[in-house]
């Protein structure tokens, strides 16, 4: 089975380097003309799908806008997901889940199984009851050729006073973090299953991101600010890893196809200027 990073590597090679975001905020739905119901949800989603899973490199469903309308809108969620694997792009399930034992086993068998209708390449995930309390999902995805993201610096104010917190080790809560994570990517190649959160706009680690060996996941690059000098700055080596994650930018080309296309694409140039 193909490995969830060389499956990624060869998506942003060919595609370009972008993560799209498919968030149906309400007031997206009533900017695209849109009901706030399942009917309106069905056609933001579906159309996303139609006009950038056979073009982008990654595709990201927010899973909170989908639960708000309950078991139907996880219906549309599940057709979003399996339609847009069909279509060539890779899917990261955005569902930020995290907890321990046997409930951390279910959100992976929801998620990181073939079996499951929610079945994604990757899901992001929390793991500040611990890294290793994550240990399912690192587990599942390495059997099923997917992945996990999990955070690491995020750009939200609050975000610090767990991940600059310094433990016994000396090192910062991010630090063992990314630290973890590369250990469980060691000797991958192209790129091993574990990848991070870093907000591209986060201020200048004090560690080296590189020895990483996987994906950055990262919102902020772009229309939200963060430059190319950012991009060096934080990620330094291992800028050729980064996926930059951008949503309402391309999400507001819509409600057309081509509208989408269009935005879609000139992102994609303007990041590919940015990472070179």
């Amino acid at each position: 089975m193909e490995t969830f990073g060389a499956r990624l590597r060869t998506a942003l090679d060919t595609r370009g380097p972008l993560c799209a975001g498919i968030d149906p905020h309400s007031s997206l739905l009533v900017e695209w003309g849109l009901d706030d119901d399942v009917a309106g949800l069905e056609r933001f989603s579906y159309t996303v799908v139609e006009a950038l899973a056979d073009r982008v490199a990654v595709l990201k469903p927010q899973s909170a806008f989908f639960e708000r309308f309950g078991s139907r809108g996880i219906a549309v969620l599940e057709r979003t997901v399996a339609d847009a694997r069909s279509a060539g792009a890779v899917v990261i399930m955005d569902a930020k889940r995290g907890d321990i034992g046997s409930t951390v086993a279910a959100y992976a068998d929801a998620y990181l199984d073939p079996a499951s209708p929610l079945f994604s390449d990757a899901l992001t995930a929390s793991p500040y009851l611990g890294f290793g309390s994550l240990e399912p999902l690192y587990a599942l995805a390495e059997k099923n050729g997917a992945g996990v993201f999990v955070l690491g610096l995020t750009s939200n104010p609050e975000g610090s006073q767990v991940q600059a917190a310094v433990g016994a080790s000396g090192r910062s809560v991010a630090e063992e973090i990314v630290t973890a994570a590369a250990g469980r990517n060691a000797g991958a190649a192209p790129m091993g299953p574990i990848g991070v959160v870093v907000g591209g706009t986060v201020a200048t680690p004090d560690f080296d991101l590189s020895r990483l060996n996987g994906a950055y996941l990262v919102p902020g690059i772009g229309a939200q600010g963060a430059t190319a000098a950012d991009v060096r700055r934080i990620f330094g080596a291992g800028a050729r890893n980064v996926v930059p994650s951008s949503s309402r930018e391309i999400l507001r080309g819509g409600p057309s196809v081509a509208g989408l296309r269009e935005a879609a694409a000139r992102t994609v140039e303007e990041l590919a200027a940015i990472l070179d």
